[in-house]
């Protein structure tokens, strides 16, 4: 059976919206809560089918402590990988072996995506943005600007940076 039809007939079955980029290409976007929403690509190939999920950008600093998270977690998920590309931003990366290419591997494959990117995500910007989460923080709190979408990073404003006002936190 041709790859891309398994991959488009799996994603059919299971009710998931995709867009088709090409003739080997499928693009889903999955809904999270930390991490809004991952895009997820599909590649048929002839050996079988590419998973590529961006996650983040390069991390502007602690490089090193990001990649090292980044290596352990790679233990704990299942058929995907963290990895960067030339930019140094962050994917998950995994394949398909053509016969397993199924709704149930295709789901599975989707849920460990999700999984690991939404889990993730904030880890991430604390490990390798917090300077620039500082930073954002301070100029909301200058122009009065909601802070609701930063409250998962608290923790990392210094006690004289968090001047609020009341009733900003809901946003």
């Amino acid at each position: 059976m041709d790859l891309a039809q398994a991959l488009e007939d799996a994603l059919n079955e299971l009710g998931i919206e995709f867009t088709r980029a090409g003739e080997r290409n499928y693009i889903v976007d999955l809904p999270g809560e930390k991490k809004l929403k991952t895009t997820c690509m599909f590649t048929a190939e002839r050996t079988g089918v590419l998973i590529e999920a961006f996650v983040c950008r390069h991390p502007d600093e602690n490089e090193p402590k990001v990649h090292e998270f980044l290596l352990h977690r790679n233990r704990r998920i299942f058929g995907v990988a963290y990895t960067i590309d030339n930019n140094r931003d962050i994917y998950l990366v995994g394949r398909l072996t053509p016969e397993s290419v199924s709704t149930v591997e295709v789901d599975r494959i989707l849920g460990q995506v999700l999984e690991a990117a939404d889990r993730d995500f904030n880890i991430l910007l604390e490990l390798g943005f917090a300077e620039s989460i500082r930073r954002e923080w301070k100029w909301r709190v200058s122009r009065g600007e909601s802070l609701a979408n930063l409250q998962a990073f608290k923790h990392l404003v210094n006690e004289h940076d968090d001047h609020a006002p009341e009733g900003d936190v809901e946003g």
